[in-house]
């Protein structure tokens, strides 16, 4: 089978597009992954996302491999015919789950209370590994240790020191070739941790580098300061990837610094509470100022739910609590997001990213037609 690669395009100051192959197809990066964290991606089914622009998509390992378990899911066609979706797949490892959970962790691995039953839940590097190659995800991701900040400089460091060990660890585990694997950049908020972490995962040569424990309520500067020390870390042969970054500045500040791929709930969890994402500004479509508009959320926006309803019916949908209004405006939300990545990358290929991130942030800031930030 086709194994995963990742091939350079054009390059723009340090924005750059590629082309990720899979054994499921390609991907143009830079890329916006929906995350679908149980084989689904809330309220939206796999001709949605098509319809929508969606070319990859992430699941998530820990919760799979509680419900229904690794082996129903490979016995029911792995990921792909799970969930019907013949496109790529990424499955992170469970690391978000080391930081949110807070399960015991030793050199070994981690044991988390499981969040359906409480019963003790045993991961380790290899493990890791082992159930997302019987997910049969086209990339799988290190189990690694993020850390919460503000964070000391030795927490930070013994969190990046096991994450490097894990790593070598899931190396030796790997079974699958066609399957790609990543290392997992740490290191905090501190830019010299971030590069030693970057520098040592770039040693073990791996298909791809997610650069982790970001958008986890960093400010801005500091965010931008780790990818700066990270970057020139990184080969710049391979895909790099910021997990759990969505929000449409943070993701144009790094794409400027050379990031392909990007994951978050953010545009569905909004959608979910009735926040629309806008070229002109985000806002509520519970607004009482909707109540008989006749326009769509976004006139620029060309998806199936901007083309069919009006923010009267939106709004609603959302005050009478029905979930068809869940759906259309997590339609739209994904739509836009993967949108801004398909302009970014034309604008790379242009040679005006620069003007493009400009143009785009102004404005979001300067909302039209009473949208607010």
């Amino acid at each position: 089978m086709t194994k995963v690669e990742w091939t350079l395009g054009a390059v723009d100051d340090r924005a750059r597009t590629g082309v990720l192959v899979t054994p499921h197809g390609t991907v143009a990066t830079p890329a916006f992954m929906p995350v679908g964290t149980r084989a689904t991606v809330k309220t939206l089914d796999s001709r949605d996302l098509r319809e929508a622009g969606a070319d990859i998509v992430l699941a998530n390992t820990y919760h799979l491999m509680l419900r229904p378990g690794a082996e129903t899911v490979s016995a029911l066609g792995e990921l792909h015919g799970f969930m019907s979706w013949d496109g790529p797949i990424l499955t992170d490892s469970g690391g978000y789950q080391v930081l949110s959970l807070r399960p015991r962790i030793d050199d070994d691995g981690v044991t988390f209370r499981s969040s359906y039953d409480g019963s003790a839940i045993r991961m380790t590097p290899e493990s890791a590994v082992q159930v997302q190659e019987q997910l049969g995800s086209d990339i799988a991701m290190v189990l690694d240790v993020p850390v919460a900040l503000p964070a000391t400089r030795a927490a930070t460091e013994d969190a990046m020191n096991r994450t490097l060990q894990w790593a070598q660890r899931a190396i030796a585990a790997k079974r699958r070739d066609e399957q790609a694997l990543f290392g997992i950049v740490q290191g905090g908020a501190d830019p010299d941790l971030r590069a030693q972490s970057a520098a040592r995962t770039a040693e073990l040569g791996f298909a791809g580098y997610g650069i982790g424990g970001l958008a986890v309520g960093e400010t801005g500067p500091e965010r931008d300061a780790a990818l700066e020390a990270v970057m020139p870390e990184l080969p710049a042969e391979r895909a790099r990837y910021v997990m759990g970054l969505g929000d449409v500045e943070g993701m144009l500040a790094a794409m400027a610094r050379g990031v392909d791929l990007f994951d978050c709930v953010l545009p569905t969890r909004l959608a979910r509470h009735g926040k629309a994402l806008s070229a002109s500004g985000d806002f509520s479509i519970r607004r009482a100022e909707w109540q008989a508009a006749p326009g769509p959320i976004d006139p620029a926006c060309a998806c199936f739910t901007c083309r069919s309803y009006s923010r009267g019916y939106l709004r609603h949908l959302h005050v009478t609590g029905e979930t068809l209004g869940q759906r259309l405006l997590t339609i739209h939300n994904v739509s836009y997001t993967l949108e801004v990545l398909c302009r970014a990358r034309e604008a790379i290929v242009a040679g005006r990213f620069t003007a493009f991130r400009g143009a785009t942030e102004a404005n979001r800031r300067a909302p039209a037609d009473g949208a607010e930030n």
